[in-house]
């Protein structure tokens, strides 16, 4: 057994317990680990996405925001930082209050979610982990800024840098059924998306490879970079619909909110070689093809559609 890799004897601590977090914990739970997963508060009966608040799985609050740092559990062996930085210059409350207790643990592996955005715009151009940074947006900065520091803590770190996530919950079909899709096109423009499940798949094979092998740094990403028309498209064929009619972004720019224009305001194709061709990795879902056909399946299997 691979010393690092997630198993019976893990112990893994996953701070942020959303989409991708919860999703992670669940499948490290399935292979025998203890999970721990802060949240602000516990979740309910039922949980996020249909989780129970139960063992395997354990929840322990933690509200960054408060300046209350939590009593860790002991012996933990891997992390996972999903939680954004704030958006304010050295505003990274979770590093600031965890980098110490976290020293003061066993670790083989922490990994930190970061993001794509971190490369800017490239007018459509490919990027790789040895292109230049340049982040237009203040949250990619603000998450650059945070990975820097993760990445020159002196812990067993790992970043993983996404695009758009998407999964059961995250793909267009409740808006295409209610009627509140918006069919955008903008000439030239593509979007890179990964599944969350392959999300969790490279954070597992990623954790199992031994340190000398790890890149401090990997993107995670499919194989299809496309337009957002493609994948809307595809989505309405799945769920028997039309699509609603096209709109030029240069038509309703104006009308945009800053949040809704900045989705748009950079473009650029992301290479997963590194972790396909060079790491070993396989992607469940190459294209938003099987990840969105896989994702109604859930979603209907859960009573979520």
């Amino acid at each position: 057994m691979t010393a690092g890799a997630v198993n019976p004897r893990a112990r893994v601590l996953v701070i942020g317990g959303g989409y991708s977090g919860l999703r992670f914990g669940q499948a490290a739970a399935a292979l025998g680990a203890q999970v721990w997963l802060t949240r602000r508060s516990a979740p309910g009966a039922g949980g996020e996405n249909g989780a129970e608040a139960s063992p395997p799985l354990h929840w322990l609050p933690y509200d960054s925001a408060s300046g209350q740092v939590p009593v860790l559990p002991e012996g933990l062996s891997h992390v996972l930082v999903t939680t954004p930085p704030g958006g304010e210059p050295g505003g990274d409350a979770v590093f600031q209050q965890l980098l110490e207790p976290l020293r003061r643990q066993p670790l083989q592996w922490l990994g930190y979610l970061s993001t794509t955005g971190v490369y800017g715009d490239t007018g459509g151009v490919w990027v790789s982990e040895s292109s230049p940074t340049a982040p237009g947006l203040a949250r990619s900065r603000a998450r650059l800024e945070s990975e820097q520091r993760w990445l020159a803590s002196g812990l067993p770190v790992q970043s993983f840098r996404l695009p758009a996530i998407y999964g059961p919950g995250r793909c267009p079909f409740t808006q295409l059924r209610q009627g509140t899709a918006r069919l955008v096109h903008k000439p030239g423009q593509v979007f890179c998306r990964i599944h969350v499940d392959d999300i969790v798949g490279a954070l597992l094979h990623c954790a199992a490879l031994p340190s000398p092998q790890r890149p401090a740094v990997i993107n995670v990403s499919d194989d299809t970079p496309c337009p957002s028309s493609e994948t809307l498209g595809y989505a309405a064929h799945l769920l028997g619909c039309k699509l609603p009619p096209v709109q030029r972004f240069d038509a309703i720019a104006a009308a945009m909110s800053p949040m809704a224009l900045s989705f748009w305001a950079d473009n650029r194709r992301v290479s997963n070689h590194l972790l396909c061709q060079q790491l070993g990795y396989r992607l469940r879902y190459p294209s938003y093809r099987e990840g969105f056909a896989a994702s109604l399946q859930e979603e209907q299997a859960s009573g979520l559609a």
